[in-house]
């Protein structure tokens, strides 16, 4: 009897953390917008400043556009130069050694949406891990699971807004958020590897929603 008592209390606190989890990601997409108004968001251009170490400072332009285009740019000695994007059939990077862009057969183009608008569609586990603090900042923890790929979430338990992002090779820490149209959006970006050979901090100072994009926007 005890065994079979036991057994319910796990199978139950399964439930209980997963409902917990889907209640949250619910929270943040609605006080960051609503799940109607983010999937009205078919592109979205980010301005700002890309600073690399400690000195390297660049402007840099974002393009992106559903399901999946993308196109990064940065301006060196007052030149636009193109770092990565995705066409739609092609992907694309900078090959610092031979400083050309390179294609990349095996370039796995990320989806507009983040994993957490509409997760349970897409396949993937949720499971709330409690609260922690990042810097000062109480959050709750989410994790998301599909196959081997597990994504942690941390949003503020006050706002709901999504403060940091952490992935096998990158933990990426969200900030200053202002309302662009109905949608609540970071303009602070801070990214950090386990290499540290790839961080980098994003300070936007424009963000444009819907806007028409040309066709060969994300052409190289």
């Amino acid at each position: 009897m005890r065994k079979i008592f036991l057994v319910f209390i796990m199978l139950m606190s399964g439930i209980v953390s997963a409902q917990t989890a889907k209640e949250i990601i619910e929270k943040n997409i609605e006080l960051s917008g609503g799940l109607t108004n983010w999937k009205l968001l078919n592109s979205i251009t980010l301005q700002g400043r890309l600073t690399l170490g400690i000195n390297d400072h660049y402007p840099i332009k974002i393009f992106q556009e559903r399901p999946n285009l993308t196109k990064t740019v940065i301006t060196i000695n007052k030149k636009e130069t193109a770092i990565e994007g995705y066409d739609g059939k092609k992907g694309y990077a900078m090959n610092y050694a031979t400083n050309k862009l390179q294609e990349y057969p095996n370039y796995v183009a990320e989806s507009f949406d983040t994993d957490f608008i509409d997760w349970e569609s897409k396949g993937f586990e949720a499971n709330y891990l409690g609260k922690e603090k990042v810097g000062e900042i109480l959050c709750h923890k989410v994790e998301l699971i599909k196959n081997v790929n597990k994504t942690l979430y941390f949003f503020d338990s006050k706002s709901y807004m999504l403060i940091k992002e952490v992935k096998s090779d990158e933990s990426i820490i969200y900030s200053d958020y202002r309302k662009v149209g109905s949608l609540m959006m970071p303009f602070r970006i801070e990214s950090s590897s386990p290499k540290k050979d790839s961080d980098y901090v994003i300070l936007l100072n424009k963000i444009e929603t819907n806007k028409v994009l040309p066709a060969n926007t994300f052409k190289f």
